[in-house]
């Protein structure tokens, strides 16, 4: 392809999306990529109550599908495809997308960072049904309920803490006996009166897919091999998160787990190229927050095609 875009902007959720319409506002004729999650996180979750602007809440599937089709009113164009490679090496980019290539001027990076999931088929079926990966989120949908949360680390901690807000209480069901979580957090959710703990033992699966809602685990004992149930009326995930960020190894700076490294909230080391929303925050990674640096991106492209003289 000869052509060369103004902007392209990888990734379709709140970042993405919020990206688009700024710059399509701009008369940038943004390219979205949507990505391999088209949506993001925000498209497997059910209710959204804490978006601004939506005082009953709003379904995330419908907030990702107005915010897409807003962004497309002022000329977005969006193209269900996936990165495969970049070359960030000289202005233009070149993004390999399918069998073709696409060059730009600018790059928007908000692909986004995919949650860790158990892989069962219980739990994927269950997804906003009372399973999920955000307890800021989610946590207020079970108030007065038994909640479980999986995990060792500090983000199971963290999770948990928040969730004894709504949670009459909180498990915690980690595989090991050892936790990878800090000392300081390990002991705030030991002290808790409302977390207990189960170690060495496994989900094996999740009721009950038929009711379209969660109603207990079965889990497994790694010593033994002794499975038993457990009721619970939701189930939190608290393993971590996978920045989609492979493509980009090399030739942007990441941190130790993939995220991509900013300077003033959204630029790279690369000029022309800024990363938005949750591909580098790892601390808040809500959809307000996303879209607000999804804003950040797409005013400093405009910034900087201005001084490069488009």
């Amino acid at each position: 392809m000869d052509t060369v875009r103004n902007v392209v902007i990888v990734g379709s959720g709140c970042a993405g999306h919020t990206a688009a319409l700024y710059t399509a506002r701009a008369n940038l004729t943004p390219l979205v990529l949507e990505g391999h999650e088209p949506g993001g996180q925000l498209s497997l979750t059910t209710l959204v109550e804490n978006f601004p602007g939506f005082p009953e809440g709003i379904h995330g599937p419908e907030l990702i599908a107005n915010m897409r089709r807003q962004a497309e009113r002022f000329g977005a164009e969006y193209k269900l495809a996936q990165v495969t490679a970049a070359d960030l090496g000289s202005a233009p980019f070149t993004l390999r997308v399918g069998g073709e290539s696409v060059r730009t001027r600018t790059l928007i990076i908000a692909s986004g960072a995919s949650a860790r999931w158990l892989g069962l088929p219980s739990e994927q079926a269950l997804i906003g049904h009372g399973v999920s990966s955000c307890a800021t989120c989610d946590g207020f949908f079970f108030s007065g309920r038994k909640i479980v949360v999986i995990g060792g680390g500090d983000s199971a901690m963290e999770e948990a803490l928040f969730l004894t807000r709504f949670a009459t209480q909180v498990t915690i069901i980690h595989r090991r006996e050892q936790f990878r979580a800090s000392k300081i957090m390990l002991e705030r959710a030991q002290k808790h009166q409302k977390i207990d703990f189960v170690t060495n033992a496994v989900v094996e699966d999740v009721y009950d897919v038929s009711k379209k809602e969660v109603t207990g685990l079965k889990l497994r004992d790694v010593r033994n091999g002794k499975s038993w149930d457990i009721a619970a009326s939701a189930m939190f995930l608290g393993i971590g998160h996978i920045p989609n960020t492979k493509i980009f190894e090399g030739q942007l700076e990441m941190d130790q787990d993939g995220y991509l490294k900013t300077s003033s909230y959204v630029f790279t080391q690369v000029p022309g190229v800024y990363a938005c929303g949750d591909v580098q925050d790892r601390r808040y990674r809500q959809a307000i927050t996303a879209a607000g640096s999804g804003c950040m991106a797409a005013l400093e492209v405009e910034k900087y095609l201005e001084q490069v003289g488009l």
